[in-house]
This record gives C-alpha cells, sequence and structure tokens, in this order.
C-alpha cells in the first residue's frame, strides 16, 4: 500500500464534469489500496474573476481582506470533489487549509509555509476515507488566512507529501509530462522519463510553466518524488507497480549520477517575458552597480540578466533585463531617478527580446555545450544580445522574432527531436 499525495490544477477541476473525473480516478487509486490526499486548485477561471472584483472595488486592495476572499475558490472544489466521491460511495474528507493547520508567516499573497500539522490527515486515511486539502492558502500565527501566491497549489502538495512523509507527490495538469521544450513550438519535442530536480528548477525558472518554481524547491530540499503526469489521460489504473513508475509521465528526483549524466542536455526553456535596458555613457567607478540597480530593486522590480561592456576612456555600458510588466516603470526610475545621478548619457531599452536556454546536469562532464549553441544560433544568423551561464545552462537573449527557429535549431542540434514528430499535450 503506497501514500499518495494528488494534485489537480484548475484545468482538471474545470467544471462538473471534470470534476467527477477527478473523482473517478482518485477512486480507482484508492480501490487498489493506495492512501489518498487530494490537494485542489480553484475552478479554471474562478481566482481571475474574484481578482476582477477586487478590482472593481479598489485598485489596492487591504491585503489580509484580498487573502480572506481569494482563497475561497479552492474552498468550493474541496466541497465539490468531496461530494462527488461520496457519490461514487467513498467517504471523504475535505479541509482548508487552516483547518489541517497549514501554518504561514504572515506575508499576506505571498506567504510561505512554516509547519503542517498531519494529525487529522493521518486520522483521516487511517480511518480508510480520502482527505481533500485545499491548495494556495494556509494560517498565520494570529489565525489569518493566508495565501501562497499564484501557482500555490503545486507548494501545498508538495509540501503535504513531505509532511507526510509520501511515496510520491503526482501534480496532474493538462501535460502528461515534462517535454524537452514546448511542443506548441516544435511538435518533435517529446517527453522526459524523468529529470532532476536542478534541471527542473532551471526550466521552470528559465519560462516552463508546467510546475511552480517554489515547488519544485521544496520538492528538492526534502527530497519528495514528484511526478507530472496528464488529468486527461484515462490510461492510468491506479496501481503504483514498477510499470507505473517507469512508463507513466515524468519523474522529478534526485540527480542520478552516470544514468544521467547520458543526456547532456534535457531540455529548452525560453521566457516571453524579457525586456532589455541599456544605460549608456557610464562612468566606470565602483558603486555604479549599486547606484543603477538599488533603485529598481527599491521598486520591487525583478533584474535577472546582466552585462558591462569594457570601459573605454573611464565610461562604459551597462545592460540588464527585467520583466516586461515592469519595462515602463523601470524606465521611468532610471531616467528620474539615476541619469543624472550617474552621469548617463542616454538611457535605451526594447521589449521585443526573449530568453532562451539550454538545460542539463550533463554540461557538468562534457566540454564545448555553449560553443555548439552559439554556432548552431549563428547558422540561423540569429544575433545573441547577452549571454548568462550556470553550472547546468547556458541562456541567451535574442529578438522575439527568432524564438521559435532558435527553439527548433537548439532542439535538432543536441539530439532532442522525437522521430515520430507527434505529441500528446492536451488540445494540441
Amino acid at each position: 500500500m503506497a501514500l499518495i499525495v494528488q494534485k489537480y490544477g484548475g484545468t482538471s477541476m474545470g467544471n462538473a464534469t471534470r470534476i467527477k473525473n477527478v473523482a473517478k480516478r482518485v477512486k480507482r487509486w484508492h480501490d487498489n489500496g493506495n492512501q489518498l490526499v487530494v490537494v485542489v486548485s480553484a475552478m479554471s477561471g474562478e481566482t481571475n474573476r474574484l481578482i476582477g472584483l477586487a478590482r472593481e472595488i479598489t485598485n489596492n486592495p487591504d491585503p489580509r481582506e484580498y487573502d480572506q476572499m481569494v482563497c475561497t475558490g479552492e474552498q468550493v472544489s474541496i466541497a465539490l470533489l468531496a461530494m462527488a466521491l461520496k457519490d461514487l460511495g467513498l467517504e471523504a474528507v475535505s479541509f482548508t487549509g487552516s483547518q489541517v493547520a497549514i501554518t504561514t508567516d504572515s506575508a499576506h499573497t505571498k506567504a510561505r509555509i512554516q509547519t503542517i500539522d498531519d494529525k487529522k490527515l493521518r486520522a483521516v486515511l487511517d480511518a480508510g476515507k480520502v482527505a481533500i486539502v485545499a491548495g494556495f492558502q494556509g494560517v498565520d500565527e494570529f489565525g489569518n488566512v493566508t495565501t501562497l501566491g499564484r501557482g500555490g497549489s503545486d507548494t501545498t502538495g508538495v509540501a503535504i507529501a513531505a509532511a507526510l512523509k509520501a511515496d510520491e507527490c503526482q501534480i496532474y495538469t493538462d501535460v502528461d509530462g515534462v517535454y524537452t521544450t514546448d511542443p506548441r513550438v516544435t511538435s518533435k519535442a517529446k517527453k522526459l522519463d524523468k529529470i532532476t530536480f536542478e534541471e527542473m528548477l532551471e526550466m521552470a525558472s528559465l519560462g516552463s510553466k508546467v510546475l511552480q518554481i517554489r515547488s519544485v524547491e521544496f520538492a528538492g530540499k526534502y527530497k519528495v518524488p514528484v511526478r507530472v503526469l496528464s488529468s486527461f489521460d484515462e490510461g492510468t489504473d491506479g496501481k503504483f507497480d514498477d510499470e507505473f513508475r517507469k512508463t507513466v509521465g515524468t519523474l522529478i528526483t534526485i540527480d542520478e549520477g552516470d544514468d544521467m549524466e547520458k543526456a547532456v542536455i534535457s531540455g529548452i526553456a525560453f521566457n516571453r517575458d524579457e525586456a532589455k535596458i541599456a544605460l549608456l555613457g557610464v562612468p566606470d567607478r565602483p558603486g555604479i552597480a549599486s547606484a543603477i540597480l538599488s533603485p529598481i530593486g527599491n521598486a520591487n522590480i525583478e533584474v535577472d540578466m546582466i552585462i558591462q561592456n569594457i570601459s573605454e576612456n573611464g565610461v562604459t555600458d551597462f545592460s540588464f533585463t527585467v520583466p516586461r510588466g515592469d519595462f515602463d516603470k523601470a524606465m521611468q526610475i532610471l531616467n528620474e531617478q539615476v541619469k543624472d545621478d550617474i552621469g548617463a548619457t542616454d538611457i535605451i531599452g526594447t521589449s521585443d527580446v526573449v530568453k532562451v536556454s539550454i538545460v542539463g546536469v550533463g554540461m557538468r562532464s562534457h566540454a564545448g555545450v555553449a560553443s555548439k549553441m552559439f554556432q548552431t544560433l549563428a547558422s540561423e544568423n540569429i544575433n545573441l544580445q547577452m549571454i548568462s551561464t550556470s553550472e547546468i545552462k547556458v541562456s541567451v537573449l535574442i529578438k522575439e522574432e527568432h524564438l521559435e527557429k532558435a527553439v527548433k535549431s537548439l532542439h535538432t542540434a543536441f539530439g532532442l527531436d522525437r522521430e515520430d514528430g507527434e505529441s500528446k499535450v492536451a488540445g494540441l
């Protein structure tokens, strides 16, 4: 008998029919002798609807009241799923985050989990019932409802799996696993049987939307086996056996040494949410980077790629990237607070750029990966505007118009293409 934590997102819980389908899947797993904790998100579109209502009232909603309101979407989901399971003859008990209790800090809208009391969940499981938990939410030490930020239901699922020492945390979504790249860009993308926590964390941070970044961090820290699989694939019969472990979805796990080194590159990620800003004619002196970036950080704007040119005659150019949504705000701050103070001659920027990255733990033991990436892009006449690297990834900033060509050429160059050129992503 295995203890499984399953998480279903908003698409899986999108309407009454899909909720009933989730209930049937959960029952299959339970009927095969497994203990089940099910974490669910709000029905697709519900959180956005609630946020829209808040915005109709005020452009600056109180964070406590915002959390109090927005968490209600998950409360609807847990109750509906419990009803569906009981209608199938399977006893289930639903819990809000505070009822479990999932204790967090008091950072409303972006709270972090501190502790999970597993007593109630274990009591339900020991009684042969299914426990259903609202994702995305918790409670602080003062009894206030908190939320973990958008996508926080993934983190809830992984955290509960860690607390219960579950055999596996299964994240059900609208894709049947983690792919070498987005199949909507190239039909030759292939599903990975497994990927390391490190690789998944890089891919999530670089633009892959399969898993929320914090959930991957949590899984890696507590070594929780996480499997990504499709809620629309009826092929799983609820047996947690060797065949299931080897063939279904993508398992995110620890680095497995030589076995993982067989693939130099595991995937290609890209992020359209990029804008580039350059300050020209900047004095080349100590403290100049801080003078430029501190006002940006104080405005809660994240900076990603950074490059400084070689100094000529005591001046240099300083470039960096920010999220597109913060581009105008960042330009305003630099023009009003920075340019004259540091003596820059000009500030220019553009939002027609994207970041493309290759990711793989095999890069640690293989030389020439970066040069192969650069040669491949050069052969497609794609100019590189910025470059950044880490131990297991190389990222480049290019014009957005070259995105598809860049991803396809790199995917082929690093031997990631599917021979049949088919994708199993729902809706494609």
